[in-house]
């Protein structure tokens, strides 16, 4: 977590010393001034800022909430870009303030105390509100950038907490710091942080359509560089560095960099300004007395009003919860109640009015393009439905089960910009892949069979040497036709069944097929002692063969297999969960993955028409995993997956994992819809 709470532990602490030192003169000197009564109108100044940064946060964090994905891009960025504005500008202000700060702030204070009180309420707030609103800005970016709160916020925490007990100590004459000394270090490492920010700001520019260019990539070291390995994570969540970025990100970064570094390097060496004429401040008139009110009346007041604007401002920016509409679906009439929406992130109830469950799309007419989707609606409920609704025409369709879908009246909705929608999936869409996959399949099954005959003769024959390594040629055969193992139903448990959960483990009778006999050749067992179990699993490999062309291969299992191929060999493969002996994982990660290769072969014409940007992002992450997995095999022989080396093992894992993710959304994209 160290990695995403440094920079804000950095901010949290230079920003906090800045507004820490500001209370501490300000105290000072009206101590010094013999003037503790006017002390509660500083703390009052200083409950005002905290109240106003906190607000400024909570709108921020709400408003982005209720934006859409490619919305809250766009906010991000704008807000990120800001926040570097602003620490810029900080960063120049107290290298150059930070000498001459105790002097300002004093002769704020002597007016403050002959104009009364409001004009030190005033000067408190605006010397720390600053610090405030920028921590703010600045911690909102950063959590923005982690994609998690809890780090950015405890650095923070941390950085302030510091701050504070060092403000203390200079209070107290118990701590001595070169102010300038330290302001000139830390502000040469928010430059770079700052840096980095920029380039994640301008790639969020980039992904909310503000930028062009997001897919013009300067560097991409994803090959080469695991992201989930410690240095890579401390190196993006400290810097905003990522293996793959962009010419924007690049220039903005590089350029951001060269400039304020060699501004602010030049600025180091302009001389110390002058120092006062040593005058002492004349003494402030006595106040005039003021009508007395309650003490608590000014601090509720302050704190109160940033908070109820806070309220306001989030109230303002989501959808009423009254302006949902009420959506009327049933088998005869769909629709009942829709208007045309407002453009933007709307909420709609749907009412099956029916005797059935029905399946519910916001659609498209002309293309059947799906925006939202409810499945299983039952009689008499009501569920909500959140779509974005943009420029374009809608309708609903209600497919109630066991009848013919129902289709409601179009609207038409203008101005809005863009929505994204999903062009549906029908069995026939999938029909052709299905097919095309089935032959793959039965190839794989017909080569498998031969392959169990020759390992099972040269056991028979004593030949346990040729028998491993024919082992690990069948194994690799049948592993590669991952996407049909759902279809093979019992055979599959006989084929490549693991010892887990049974009675005896390794050593009971229904241990059978592949691992079985792994354990066998790899522990020493005797030819004699591994032919059944040898002839067992060519008999089930034929036996599969011979079943294949008449079992149910249910078209929806393509694309869940897609993804859930590799995320078995993450969880078995890649942890050596199912190695016996053979140090053989590797190997057998390689064929699931050649496997996950043909699948999206086959889905290829379906995935290029829905996404165009994804599979030129799989078929990187594939050739990155395929090189992890090359670099392991060596002739006939394959490292196992205990044996390698940590850094190359955690980026054979991220590897796999980020493929995983990047191949998510296919299920969704390809999910059989009943809305055509």
């Amino acid at each position: 977590m160290w990695d995403d709470a440094f920079p804000s532990f950095l901010i949290g602490l230079r920003e906090g010393l800045e507004g820490g030192l500001i209370v501490s003169i300000l105290i000072a000197t009206l101590v010094r001034a013999d003037a503790r009564s006017r002390l509660p109108q500083v703390w009052t100044g200083v409950l005002a800022a905290i109240a106003l940064a906190m607000s400024f946060g909570a709108v921020l964090t709400f408003t982005a909430a209720s934006l859409s994905a490619t919305a809250q891009e766009a906010f991000g960025g704008t807000l990120s870009v800001i926040a570097v504005a602003f620490v810029t500008a900080m960063v120049f202000w107290m290298r150059r303030s930070a000498r001459s700060l105790s002097g300002e702030i004093k002769e704020k204070v002597t007016g403050a105390l002959a104009m009364g009180s409001g004009v030190l309420i005033l000067t408190s707030f605006l010397a720390v509100g600053r610090e405030g609103l920028e921590t703010a800005l600045f911690l909102w970016t950063t959590a923005q950038a982690a994609g998690e709160s809890s780090g950015p916020l405890a650095g923070a925490a941390i950085g302030l907490i510091l701050s504070a007990a060092l403000c203390w100590g200079l209070y107290r004459r118990v701590l001595k710091i070169n102010l300038t000394k330290f302001f000139t270090a830390t502000g040469v490492v928010l430059i770079v942080i700052a840096a980095g920010v920029l380039g994640y700001g301008l790639r969020d520019l980039q992904e909310g359509g503000v930028l062009p260019g997001k897919a013009a990539y300067a560097i991409d070291l994803s090959g080469s560089i695991d992201a989930s390995s410690w240095y890579s994570t401390l190196v993006q969540g400290v810097f905003n560095l990522t293996p793959a970025m962009t010419w924007l990100q690049v220039l903005g970064y590089a350029g951001y960099l060269a400039v304020v570094m060699t501004l602010f390097v030049r600025g180091l060496r302009a001389t110390a300004p002058k120092p006062g004429s040593g005058k002492a401040a004349p003494a402030p008139d006595t106040p005039r007395p003021a009508r007395r009110r309650p003490a608590w009346v000014v601090p509720v007041v302050v704190v109160t009003v940033p908070a109820l604007l806070a309220g306001l401002a989030v109230a303002l920016g989501r959808p009423k919860p009254g302006a949902a509409q009420t959506v009327a679906v049933s088998e005869k009439d769909c629709g009942e109640g829709f208007t045309a929406p407002r453009p933007g992130r709307q909420t709609f109830q749907m009412h099956n009015t029916g005797d059935k469950t029905a399946e519910v799309y916001l659609v498209d007419p002309a293309t059947n393009a799906v925006y939202g989707e409810i499945e299983g609606l039952a009689p008499g409920t009501t569920r909500s439905l959140v779509a974005t609704v943009a420029g374009g025409t809608y309708a609903w369709r209600c497919v109630p089960s066991g009848g013919t879908p129902v289709t409601s009246q179009a609207v038409r909705v203008t101005g809005g910009g863009a929505a994204k929608a999903v062009v549906p999936v029908s069995e026939h869409d999938l029909s052709g892949p299905l097919a095309q996959y089935r032959r793959y399949v039965e190839e794989g099954l017909a080569a498998l069979v031969p392959q169990t005959r020759t390992l099972a003769d040269d056991i028979r024959h004593n030949h346990l040497g040729k028998a491993r390594t024919d082992w690990l040629t069948a194994h690799r055969t049948y592993a590669s036709l991952g996407a049909a193992y759902g279809t093979f139903e019992d055979f599959d448990r006989k084929i490549d069944g693991r010892a887990d959960g049974l009675p005896d483990g390794v050593h009971d009778k229904d241990f059978t097929g592949f691992h079985r006999i792994e354990y066998g050749l790899w522990h020493g067992e005797p030819a004699a002692s591994l032919t059944a179990p040898a002839q067992r699993l060519a008999a089930d490999a034929a036996g599969l063969r011979t079943a294949f062309p008449h079992q149910d291969f249910d078209p929806s299992d393509l694309p869940l297999r897609a993804h859930e191929v590799l995320e078995n060999t993450l969880q078995f493969e890649l942890t050596s969960d199912t190695d016996e002996g053979s140090g053989t994982n590797l190997a057998t990660a390689d064929a699931n993955l050649a496997g996950t290769r043909e699948l999206l072969t086959v889905l290829r014409p379906l995935l290029t028409s829905r996404s165009p940007h994804l599979l030129p992002t799989v078929d990187a992450d594939v050739a990155r995993l395929q090189q992890l997995l090359d670099s392991a095999h060596h002739g006939s022989h394959w490292t196992p997956v205990k044996q390698l080396d940590p850094t190359d093992r955690a980026r054979v894992d991220g590897a796999t994992g980020q493929l995983l993710e990047d191949l998510s959304p296919v299920p969704a994209l390809l999910e059989i819809r009943k809305s055509a």
